[in-house]
Order: structure tokens, then C-alpha cells, then sequence
């Protein structure tokens, strides 16, 4: 049966949880929110004509991929646990060697891959021009909050940065993408910012508090800057020449307080987006939140939201604790197959949850500046969360499984003629996490990372976190989740066997 091996020649398991009709059909519907898949002509009467035997192909195939189930699974996976890179298994040499010619001759697989990447068509250019808004915008409104700020004791927002699936280059729902941009916090001068780690929370999950400090400015007034010393000035002085300090104004206690700071900065936002040039052309409106701030962006038909979130940086590292929990902490699924646990249903006004999403930004970044298709490895994540709704696996999964295989398969393989095997890969790279019930966090403890990517210290040497450790506490879910990979690769074997 053709439908039995991968390109490789290794065996496949393409209906082994889901074999039902009904599994099929679901399958072939995908989900019409994400990247949509273009059918030409030919293709569509090649799936009709195959129609008849297709059911008895699914149930070979489910007999025949219990095979690999039994242990002795690969599925077209160059990506096992062993991470070794190009093919894990030892059959690189023998299955893959000769040119590139030769690979394409005797290769069906590669020309069905070029013909469904070329098929996949993400939201490109509305995401691109959505980028190149957010940022322009970002742009003048730092101009304007460094102005407005000069003569107070409150934090300077510095350049913004992008982050999230929108700016990674790829997003999970055309409909529902979002500009995020994280608005890094300098401590205004005579305050210094400390970050102190809350005891409570598992490591992916760390929350800190923001500890300001006074500090002394006494040389600075000798240098003829009208700074009075917080420390050493008195009080009733202070009152009468000087502006309250940041202790004053948005803190509880000893601590940045998030909801405080984003009631001034939402306040910031507003006071300064009459003073904007995109202020004469697009119509802004608020959305309410606690711990950022969001608005919605329209002119014409024309409209994007945008979430500008605030944080502080670890040191001089790409590493931040931001006023809310960015893309990938919020997890994107209930289900019991997400890479995260439930979050707190509250977070305390002083906690600054931690987040990796500048660093994955510019991993991201790194890739794109490598591979010899920039978007392959895009449009790989556009495919998997196109065909994953009803699954239960987060996008959040989504993205540190491929960013994983990104550094374990060479990046000069991420070529058009590979997509079909590539996909195979970050399949084998899942079912082997799900089966040692182990997803190691991208950048904790990750040796693989580059050198680019700037982290405090003590981070590189820590024990990578395993995200997939509730499943090895409850096997109810791990079950559910060895349960929803079957079905995710029968929807991925009936895509593929369609184009």
C-alpha cells in the first residue's frame, strides 16, 4: 500500500488512533479560521477519483502503523529523542545520499510537498503591512513619552519591540492576530529597578516583583543638573521643588505596582496620540484591560488591534518581566495537551510575570536569516495550526516543538522539496516528547540557542523545564494526548494524501 511509508522509506502509523469515517471527513475540513490550503483543478478531481479506495487505504493503514506503536515507531523522523542532527535513526546516508536531483527523480514525496506548500497561503502581506503600522506607531509614540516624561519621576519607556506569533512571521487565526509590542521600562533617574523572584510558581511560569530602590544624586546636582537628592535632601524640600518620586506615585509599598503603572500608561497613551501624525488618518478606540494597554486601529476598511505591553529587563539580557502574561504563558488551549498548566485564575497587582518572547523574537530572526527558504519553517507552524482545531494542542506547543527541530535538523534542509519531510519530523519530535512525557522549554537551559540570544547567566545552566510534566502526573491526560496526536496525524496523512 502507497500510503504505508513516508519519503523515506520508514514506516507510517497514518490512521492509529483515528480510523473512523467520521474522522476522516473531519479531517478533510480543517479549519477554515487558519492558513487556508488553495485546491487547483487537478488536484480536486485526483481526491474524488480516490475516494472509493480511501477507506480501505485508512484501515491498512491503521493496521499496519500499530507496528510502530509497539516501540519501533519512526515516522519519517530525523528528530528523535536523541537529537542528533539530520537523521536521529542512522538511515540519513542510505535514504537520503546522491544530489539533489537525484532526490527529486526518485522522490514523489518532494514534488507533493512543493505542490502543498506552494498551496498554503498565509495571511502574508495583511500581517506585514500590520507589522509596519504597529511599528511606525510605536515610533512616534516614543518620541512623544520621551517629552512627556523629561520632567518627572516617573519610568521612561524606551524603543518598543515586537513580539508574538505576528511578529515571528506566522499566526494562528488570520482574524484574530495581534500587534504586540513590549514597551521595556527604564527606573526614572534616582530610582534603580531590582527584581526579586516570588517564591511561589513553577519555573516556566516565574513571577517577580519590582523593587524600587532610591539612590543617591548628590553628584549629579554638583554637576549643575536641578535634581534634588531623594536620599539626602529633605523632605520638606522635596515637596516644594521637586515632583513626587516613583515610590510615590505608582508603587504598593516597595513595589512597581502593574496595575498602577498601566493606569498611567494608558493614560500616557491617550494624553499623547493627539500629538501623533497617524492620528489625522486612523481612529483609535480602547479596549479595557487591567495589566496593558489595547486598542483597536481602523481607517476604512482597514483595522488591527494592537497590545502594548510594558515589562523591565533582566540586565542587559533579552529576558523580561512584563505587565501581563504574553502569547505563548496564556497557552492559547484548555486542553490538557497544552505546554503550560492553568494559570492562576488572579495575579497580585505587584507580580511581573516572566517572559522568553524577546529571545524567541530573535531566534526567529536568526532562522529567517539562514534557511534557504525563509518561510518554510512558517508555513510548517501556519499548516499544524490549520489542521489542529478540536486536537487540544496549543499553538504555544506548536512553536516550541518546531523551534526545537529548528535547531536539530540542519537549517540548510529547510528547502521547498523537503516541506513534506520536514513535517514528518516535527510529528516525530511531538510523539516522541508524548511518549518519554517530556517537552523541554525552549530557552531554559537550552545549550542549542545562539549565542546572539543574550540571557543572564544562570540561566543557560539550569535544568531544562519540562513542559509536558503534568502529563506524566495524570495518565488520564497523557492518554488524551497520545489520543489527539493520532487524530492530528491522520488529519496531517489525509491532507498530504490529497494534494
Amino acid at each position: 500500500m502507497k500510503g504505508e511509508k513516508n519519503e523515506d522509506g520508514n514506516g507510517e502509523e497514518h490512521g492509529n488512533v483515528a480510523s473512523t469515517e467520521e474522522g476522516a471527513d473531519k479531517a478533510s475540513e480543517g479549519d477554515s479560521n487558519n492558513v487556508k490550503v488553495k485546491e487547483d483543478r487537478h488536484s480536486s478531481e485526483h481526491r474524488t477519483s480516490d475516494r472509493k479506495g480511501k477507506d480501505q487505504e485508512n484501515r491498512d493503514a491503521n493496521v499496519k502503523g500499530k507496528k510502530n506503536e509497539d516501540g519501533k515507531e519512526e515516522e519519517g523522523g530525523n528528530v528523535a529523542a536523541s537529537e542528533k542532527e539530520g537523521r536521529g535513526d542512522g538511515k540519513d546516508k542510505g535514504s537520503r545520499g546522491g544530489t539533489e536531483e537525484e532526490e527529486d527523480t526518485r522522490d514523489v514525496g518532494n514534488k507533493r510537498g512543493i505542490l502543498l506548500v506552494d498551496r498554503i497561503q498565509c495571511p502574508v502581506e495583511d500581517v506585514e503591512r500590520g507589522r509596519s503600522v504597529a511599528a511606525e506607531l510605536m515610533e512616534s509614540f516614543t518620541r512623544v513619552f520621551t517629552d512627556s516624561v523629561s520632567n518627572s519621576f516617573y519610568p521612561v519607556p524606551q524603543e518598543a519591540i515586537g513580539v508574538g506569533s505576528a511578529f515571528e512571521g506566522w499566526s494562528p487565526r488570520e482574524q484574530d492576530v495581534v500587534y504586540r509590542m513590549l514597551v521595556p521600562l527604564n527606573p526614572p533617574p534616582g530610582h534603580a529597578f531590582h527584581l526579586e523572584l516570588n517564591s511561589a510558581g513553577q519555573m516556566a511560569a516565574r513571577t517577580f516583583c519590582v523593587r524600587v530602590e532610591l539612590v543617591c544624586t548628590c553628584e549629579r546636582e554638583q554637576l549643575g543638573e536641578k535634581l534634588l537628592c531623594f536620599l539626602h535632601h529633605s523632605q520638606k524640600e522635596l515637596r516644594w521643588k521637586q515632583k513626587p518620586s516613583l515610590l510615590e506615585t505608582l508603587c504598593t509599598g516597595s513595589y512597581l505596582d502593574v496595575e498602577k503603572t498601566s493606569h498611567w500608561f494608558y493614560k500616557l497613551v491617550r494624553c499623547s496620540w493627539l500629538h501623533l501624525p497617524q492620528s489625522y488618518s486612523w481612529h483609535l478606540v480602547f479596549q479595557p484591560c487591567s495589566r496593558s494597554c489595547q486598542f483597536r486601529l481602523s481607517k476604512g476598511k482597514e483595522s488591527l488591534m494592537v497590545e502594548m505591553l510594558f515589562g523591565v529587563r533582566h540586565g542587559d539580557s533579552d529576558i523580561f518581566v512584563v505587565s501581563q502574561p504574553t502569547e505563548a504563558q496564556k497557552g492559547g488551549s484548555s486542553s490538557s495537551v497544552s505546554s503550560r498548566p492553568a494559570k492562576a485564575e488572579s495575579i497580585a497587582s505587584t507580580a511581573w510575570p516572566e517572559t522568553y518572547a524577546v529571545a524567541e523574537a530573535k531566534f526567529f530572526q536568526h532562522v529567517a536569516r539562514q534557511v534557504p527558504c525563509e518561510s518554510l519553517h512558517l508555513k510548517c507552524l501556519q499548516l499544524f495550526t490549520y489542521i489542529l482545531r478540536g486536537t487540544g494542542f496549543s499553538s504555544s506547543t506548536w512553536k516550541t516543538v518546531v523551534m526545537h527541530v529548528l535547531t536539530t535538523v540542519p537549517l540548510s534542509k529547510w528547502r521547498r522539496r523537503e516541506f513534506e519531510r520536514r513535517l514528518w519530523d516535527i510529528m516525530a519530535y511531538l510523539r516522541r516528547c508524548l511518549q518519554l512525557k517530556r517537552l523541554e522549554h525552549f530557552v531554559l537551559g537550552n545549550k542549542r540557542l545562539p549565542a546572539e540570544i543574550s540571557l543572564p547567566p544562570a540561566m543557560r545552566t539550569v535544568e531544562p523545564l519540562n513542559l509536558f510534566e503534568h502529563l506524566a502526573r495524570d495518565p488520564a491526560a497523557h492518554a488524551e494526548a497520545m489520543q489527539a496526536y493520532g487524530q492530528l496525524r491522520f488529519r496531517l496523512w489525509t491532507l498530504l494524501s490529497s494534494h
